[in-house]
């Protein structure tokens, strides 16, 4: 058994075919699926169901992908902390954002980071957060930033910044013409809320609680730009992270943005890696410069009226 057969059966789990699994390791596949029969014989136990059209692990063969997968990821970690104790601000991270949130903080991060850490090589997956916690608990990432909370003992929590929401109404909606609205405001109103499995939409729903507001359930959005969408052709009214809202991003003449009256709902987000991580000390650099945003960014003054 050696490290190459543990990779060939991750990249199998992963992609549950031999064909996309050779070629994600960049060798043919019957080199693979050699490969995969030597580590069964080794091993006394088949790995893996073989079908014409698809590949299944057997109960063996996951307990021993996710195995590999955590030994690799060690390998891995291993030779990063030798690379940065030569150099440690190159290198290569590997971070993951939340859709709600990465396309809106990154443009205001990925300058002062490149200025910082010219050298550094910063590979970024967007997935909903589930995803991105079980890639950062098995090594495929070594952070990745999500609204809080989470609870898991193996992970260092970062906390960066607190972002309000806003309130995103049509502009014939009877609210815009309000400059601020209390949360009490929101009692029995209908909110368009993203689909199952978005971060957002748990968030959303919180304050639906507090507000007494309700969803609108005839419609569930893929993407914070649908809701917006939603909004402007005056299907309904949404919540809205506040970096969503700011600067590069375009504002619609046809929505209303309304902030909220004292202390505004709100999400926490927080960068988190491995406790066991070898890169921990450059990671607290890392969010050490998502934590510099822009002064009034976040402030309270987000702009109410529409601009085209």
């Amino acid at each position: 058994m050696n490290l190459r057969d543990l990779r060939y059966l991750v990249a199998l789990a992963d992609h549950r075919h031999f064909g996309r699994a050779a070629a994600a390791c960049f060798v043919s596949q019957p080199t693979l699926s050699t490969q995969i029969r030597k580590l069964e014989e080794e091993l006394g136990v088949s790995l893996v169901e073989r079908a014409p059209r698809k590949v299944m692990l057997t109960p063996a063969g996951r307990e021993a992908a996710e195995r590999a997968r955590r030994i690799v990821a060690e390998v891995e970690q291993m030779k990063e902390a030798a690379r940065r104790s030569q150099d440690p601000q190159a290198g290569t991270v590997r971070l993951g954002l939340f859709p709600t949130l990465g396309p809106y903080l990154l443009p205001h991060v990925i300058p002062g980071l490149r200025a910082r850490f010219p050298q550094l090589e910063l590979l970024l997956v967007e997935e909903k957060s589930d995803v991105l916690l079980a890639r950062l608990r098995d090594g495929r990432l070594d952070a990745a930033i999500l609204a809080l909370p989470v609870e898991d003992e193996q992970l260092h929590v970062e906390p960066l910044f607190s972002e309000p929401f806003v309130l995103a109404v049509p502009d014939r909606h009877p609210f815009a013409a309000r400059t601020r609205l209390a949360l009490d405001d929101l009692a029995d109103q209908r909110l368009l809320l993203l689909e199952d499995g978005h971060c957002l939409r748990e968030q959303a729903l919180d304050v639906c609680q507090l507000s007494g507001a309700h969803e609108k359930s005839e419609f569930r959005a893929t993407s914070l730009e649908t809701l917006r969408q939603m909004v402007a052709a005056n299907v309904g009214m949404t919540l809205l992270p506040m970096l969503s809202v700011q600067p590069p991003v375009a504002r619609s003449p046809d929505i209303r943005l309304l902030p909220f009256e004292g202390d505004p709902p709100r999400r926490e987000i927080a960068m988190l890696w491995r406790r066991s991580s070898a890169m921990d000390g450059f990671l607290r650099q890392l969010a050490a410069l998502f934590r510099q945003l822009p002064p009034g960014l976040l402030g309270p003054g987000a702009p109410a009226a529409p601009a085209a």
